[in-house]
């Protein structure tokens, strides 16, 4: 996991309130997860990007609580993410959705429904883009020739000579 010390200790005292995360998950930030810890689960070999938020209730019932027939009602969701996933910078995963294994979520989208297996999805509400295997066909052809031993010895250089800057 790719976190400062910080965070290591902010990741911990989740765990220790109830989140499941496995080991061999790559936490580029910790996620938002404001309250309800206990309400999230990640699977096995999972990237989440910065600033994801993972939301496990609906505040919004706060408005009208405050009526007789509405001062019992709660409304919360768990949420999962299954092995293999990636969850894009900025995504909101809402109460109640799960996240199928080899699945992709945008950047930026808004996750309200349940996310099929080998899925790429995005968008506000997030929607099906594409299957997992064509994004990798997409991807793979869009590669460029490139000198591997390079990349890894310096990926900084390799990549400026690939994208030189414009001026």
């Amino acid at each position: 996991m790719i976190m400062a010390w910080l965070e290591r200790w902010k990741l911990k005292r989740l765990i220790r309130q109830g989140l499941q995360i496995a080991d061999d998950c790559r936490l580029v930030e910790l996620p938002g997860i404001d309250s309800e810890p206990y309400l999230v689960s990640i699977g096995r070999h999972v990237t989440i990007a910065r600033q994801v938020a993972f939301i496990t209730h609906d505040g919004g019932t706060w408005v009208f609580r405050d009526q007789p027939e509405y001062r019992e009602v709660i409304k919360y969701g768990r949420i999962t993410i299954h092995d293999n996933c990636f969850i894009g910078r900025r995504a909101i995963i809402m109460p109640g959705v799960s996240v199928g294994p080899n699945s992709v979520v945008a950047a930026g989208s808004l996750v309200t429904r349940d996310v099929p297996p080998d899925t790429v999805v995005g968008g506000i509400p997030a929607r099906p883009i594409k299957r997992v295997q064509d994004y990798a066909k997409e991807s793979l052809a869009a590669t460029p020739s490139y000198d591997r031993e390079n990349y890894k010895r310096n990926k900084v250089a390799e990549l400026l000579r690939l994208y030189p800057r414009p001026w």
